[in-house]
């Protein structure tokens, strides 16, 4: 019986890719996933009977992210989102079984791909990083096909990194799957939450292993959830040798989060500091500014002084100045969207911390 649900698997895995891609596989990809298809239907190559031991092994990870799917279910067909979600998929397998890469497990519209387990190869980071690049690559074209078929644009987030894991067959005789655990795993996790669309973010651990093979921006120091010193990441360009180049999607200076935090707030005429105090809600913070919620409209291009309480990191800020950029109601409220005039160094520094650990704990 296991048997024949492989068979079925690798069939109707052909059948999808040739659909979506509109011809077959030749023979040599056919019989290699087959190959790669393991136990308990999950996309992994066979283990070996020497590879079903636990045992830690050096693992490059590639945590890819789709985002754009929660807008096209709230407005397409269920049918109409999985067949998309499918092609998707199935467009990205395409190029993880290209690199050798070995599936790990689909999560909702993420996917976990190893390089250097259940076997290794001596430049697995560089075959990871080479997918990665030709993902983001893969979803631009698929864009182009969304457009042409009038859907919403899909984006891809990826995070990489490079470290020991252990890794086996875990399980009971009901059901096992070979995979890998531990901090570098999450830590992968933590990275991908980071990645803008269409970015490749990269681990100082990975670029250490390829920094003459890429061209990455400066490390950038990100806090992440449990850690307690800050984590070094570098956004991956290109590979120049390649003559590869991420198509980035999307260039926001940082990220934003969601959030709900009362502020006070006094309005700023000329030099002088209005008394009257006005109470908001921070719905939305970034490195550089906020949405926040109002009880009256203020027109564009005032300034509020702002004193808001970040328990997340456990600091007050004081003395904030916001220059209002936009404004529009929002039922009884009005939602302003301000960008920062002033603001101090510290109160910079935890606004930006505090901002790295709410994308971390989403």
């Amino acid at each position: 019986m296991p048997d024949e649900l492989n068979h079925d698997t690798v069939r109707r895995l052909q059948a999808l890719i040739e659909r979506e891609t509109g011809a077959p596989l030749g023979a040599s990809a056919q019989a290699e996933m087959a190959a790669i298809l393991g136990g308990g239907g999950a996309l992994a190559r066979p283990v070996a009977p020497g590879d079903a031991q636990v045992a830690q092994r050096e693992v490059t990870l590639l945590l890819a992210d789709l985002r754009g799917f929660t807008a096209l279910s709230a407005t397409r067909p269920a049918g109409e989102v999985v067949a998309a979600l499918n092609r998707c998929l199935a467009r990205l397998s395409e190029v993880v079984f290209r690199h050798q890469g070995t599936i790990d497990k689909f999560t909702g519209e993420s996917i976990m791909v190893l390089f250097g387990a259940p076997q290794a190869h001596a430049d697995d980071v560089e075959r990871a990083l080479v997918c990665a690049v030709e993902m983001q690559l893969a979803m631009r074209d698929l864009n182009l096909e969304h457009l042409r078929e009038r859907l919403p644009q899909v984006y891809l987030g990826i995070g990489i990194n490079t470290g020991t894991v252990v890794a086996g067959r875990f399980g009971s005789d009901l059901f096992s799957q070979y995979t890998v655990i531990g901090e570098e795993v999450n830590l992968a996790s933590r990275i991908e939450a980071f990645s803008l669309r269409g970015q490749v973010l990269m681990s100082e651990s990975t670029y250490q292993r390829c920094g003459s093979l890429v061209s990455a921006t400066a490390p950038m120091q990100v806090y992440v959830k449990g850690k307690a010193e800050p984590v070094a990441m570098r956004e991956l360009v290109a590979i120049p040798a390649r003559r590869l180049k991420v198509p980035r999607q999307e260039f926001r200076r940082s990220h934003r989060a969601e959030t709900h935090v009362p502020c006070l707030c006094q309005l700023v005429q000329g030099d002088d500091v209005q008394p009257r105090i006005i109470h908001g809600m921070v719905v939305d913070v970034s490195y550089h500014g906020l949405q926040m919620e109002l009880p009256e409209r203020i027109e564009p291009g005032n300034v509020l002084q702002m004193e808001f309480s970040l328990a997340l990191v456990d600091y007050r800020a004081v003395g904030v100045f916001g220059r209002i950029v936009k404004i529009q109601a929002d039922g009884d409220q009005w939602v302003a969207g301000l960008e920062f005039s002033e603001i101090d160094e510290e109160s910079r520094q935890k606004v930006q911390m505090f901002v790295q650990l709410l994308v971390a704990s989403r």
